[in-house]
């Protein structure tokens, strides 16, 4: 008879690859790994819904490893598992643990390691991710029926948890009920400083039972207290959070329990004895023909329930199903660029002069109904955000069906969660808040352009112009920030028209994140004239050509592009011939050819900037030209007279031009 494979063989199979890949490394985290493998086994064992052979199927549980730190425990089950077969990990691929080029980084990322479900490492990121990833299985099951019907899984630590955006994260998910999220909280006490007392003192369990959770404490080491609890947050009406007393480093001999295993290789000597206080005496990367066939058994569990499903998917009408697969897919619905083009044209028709926060509000409600996998919200800024239109109903936490989420004042939390619910698949997340308060939630916005996630939030009151409140609330560098950020598309509109081409180009941005910034105050309508082509997606183009050979090139966005209009007809007046570009996302236009960049950028003697904020980045367009901006913070006022203070006027732009010319 053969023998049967125990839960420690098992366990500690992960536990001697992590250590054996951080030492050949000689870098990296093998204590949360080795604390950590017991959970992790009966999770993968005995609850997690996956099938290896397909780690993309449409209804698996997700496992988000929010400790990414810990990158060997993932990577280790994902190799034991088989997950992805022959694209997946091979035991090659942990000896290139955090090598150039391997499949094996130092924290995991997401479209680089096949079964990596989100890149982690930013801690709290990955919880609040999942967040996202719970809410659109709810909202997808409201839509879809029973053929959704899945777990979203993460594996938290200490610092996770310390975390600011952590809160943000709990307090969503338990407000909207999120039951199918369960959390397993590696409570080890051990941080890098030390013990976690030094530092902290929250009691975790009475803290997310506060938010609405469900929360108990149990020994994270004890297999059948884990399945317990595991069985029993699937039954429970709200998010569960599992906190596991664990050792870090469960095994090492003298540096198990303490912040030595935390973040470094473990050393000849202490892997020595951790063989032998685990009954492991394989060599390093050696794992056993029946432990490693123990494991691909639990990667294959799967593949009846996945076969049921594909039954159960089978029993849906024809239309259902492709509209599923489609927005699977994240392919936009074929009659989009109609839409856009019918709405484009009755706007050049109707030539309309509002804020572009309220060009937004009018885009949305065409393309909204249009787009049916578009899901919007505010951090508590509805009414000014402009967000929320007929068909986008509030979702709540006992009607999923909705589109619109109130994220109350939590950006961070708002902006991670609406990367998970665009990776989680079937939709695409839209955010909203002040422009200024993108500093607010940053890290998140940069790990979706890292990730290559469609993501595209609205952030209005873009500029001084939003006046009174001051320069609190004022973004003056926050542009030049954002377009620091590779592959984040930064759009700054300046009508009506281009707002809507920038929500096209934004939706049609399959592999970047984009930012819409939106103006408070109105601005005048510049493109009368119907043109099929989006030209906003070009990042930049010629808005308003010279009369003859031009002296002049004026750049600008948003709502400084009638300024430079302005300016060209001063400077007309002058009998100085001038052009202007409008550039509503320099990050495009920078990816153009070259060709195309230099019949945009011109051939005339001066070339003047004008945007409503600071330099840095318009020397690319510019050179040495002036710039007409920023050059600190605002002030509080009405909006026109701070743009009359801080000279961002039509006169001061020719006059620049004028003193270049000589």
């Amino acid at each position: 008879m053969a023998s049967v494979v125990t839960h420690d063989a098992m366990a500690n199979a992960i536990r001697a690859l992590s250590m054996d890949a951080v030492e050949k490394a000689n870098s990296g985290h093998p204590g949360l790994p080795m604390g950590a493998a017991d959970m992790a086994t009966v999770l993968f064992r005995d609850v997690l819904k996956f099938d290896a052979a397909d780690p993309h199927w449409p209804d698996r549980d997700r496992f988000v490893l929010s400790a990414g730190h810990g990158s060997m425990l993932l990577y280790s089950l994902l190799y034991l598992t088989g997950t992805g077969g022959a694209d997946g990990l091979q035991i090659d691929d942990l000896k290139q643990f955090r090598q150039l080029g391997s499949k094996t980084p130092g924290h995991p990322e997401y479209r680089h390691t096949v079964g990596v479900e989100t890149t982690t490492g930013p801690l709290g990121q990955g919880l609040a991710t999942a967040v996202g990833m719970a809410l659109a299985e709810r909202m997808l099951a409201a839509e879809f029926g029973d053929i959704v019907d899945h777990h979203t899984y993460v594996l938290a630590s200490d610092g996770d948890l310390m975390e600011g955006i952590s809160q943000e994260a709990i307090a969503i998910a338990g407000h909207l009920k999120l039951a199918k999220l369960i959390v397993l909280y590696d409570n080890n006490g051990i941080s890098i400083d030390g013990k976690t007392s030094i530092s902290d003192s929250v009691d975790q369990v009475a803290r997310f039972k506060s938010a609405g959770w469900k929360a108990v404490l149990i020994d994270g080491h004890d297999q059948a207290a884990v399945l317990r609890a595991l069985r029993a947050a699937k039954k429970a009406d709200r998010p569960t959070l599992i906190s596991c007393k664990t050792t870090i480093g469960f095994g090492a001999p003298t540096r198990a329990g303490t912040s030595k295993a935390h973040g470094e290789a473990l050393g000849a000597a202490e892997i020595a004895g951790a063989r032998l206080a685990l009954h492991w005496p394989y060599e390093p990367f050696v794992v056993p023909e029946e432990i490693l066939t123990a494991w691909r058994a639990a990667g294959a569990k799967g593949r009846n329930p996945h076969n049921r499903w594909r039954r159960l998917f089978k029993t849906r009408s024809p239309e259902q199903r492709a509209e599923f697969e489609r927005r699977i897919r994240g392919d936009l619905p074929a009659s989009f660029a109609q839409t856009i083009d019918a709405y484009k044209q009755k706007l050049a028709a109707e030539a309309p002069e509002i804020a572009t926060r309220k060009a937004g509000e009018a885009a949305l409600k065409i393309i909204a109904p249009a787009v049916p996998e578009l899901i919007t919200g505010s951090a508590d800024l509805t009414p000014s955000n402009n967000t929320k239109v007929e068909a986008t109903r509030d979702i709540t936490p006992d009607d999923m069906s909705g589109r619109y989420i109130h994220w109350g004042i939590r950006e961070h939390g708002m902006a991670a969660a609406c990367n998970g619910l665009s990776l989680h698949g079937g939709f695409i997340a839209s955010g909203a808040s002040f422009l200024v308060f993108t500093d607010y939630c940053r890290p998140s916005l940069r790990l979706a352009a890292l990730m290559g996630v469609r993501v595209t939030h609205a952030f209005t009151h873009d500029s001084i112009g939003l006046g009174e409140d001051g320069p609190t609330h004022q973004p003056v560098e926050h542009l030049a920030s954002l377009r620091a950020m590779p592959n984040l598309l930064l759009f700054r509109p300046c009508d009506s028209v281009e707002t809507v081409e920038c929500w096209q180009a934004a939706l049609e941005a399959r592999t970047s994140p984009s930012i819409l910034a939106l103006t408070r105050q109105n601005l005048p309508a510049l493109r009368r004239t119907h043109v099929a082509e989006n030209l906003s997606a070009l990042g930049a183009y010629e808005i308003s050509p010279s009369n003859g050979p031009a002296a002049v090139s004026l750049f600008a966005s948003g709502s400084e592009v009638s300024l430079a209009v302005a300016a060209q007809k001063i400077l007309a007046d002058k009998g100085v011939a001038a052009r202007v570009v409008s550039v509503p996302c320099m990050d495009l236009f920078l990816d153009q050819k070259e060709s195309y960049r230099k019949s945009v950028i011109g051939s005339a003697k001066v070339r003047v900037g004008v945007e409503a904020a600071v330099r840095q980045g318009w020397d690319a367009l510019i050179g040495d030209g002036p710039f007409i901006g920023m050059t600190g913070y605002g002030a509080s006022g009405p909006y026109k007279a701070l743009y009359q203070h801080f000279g961002i006027t039509p006169q001061a732009v020719a006059d620049a031009a004028l003193a270049r010319l000589g």
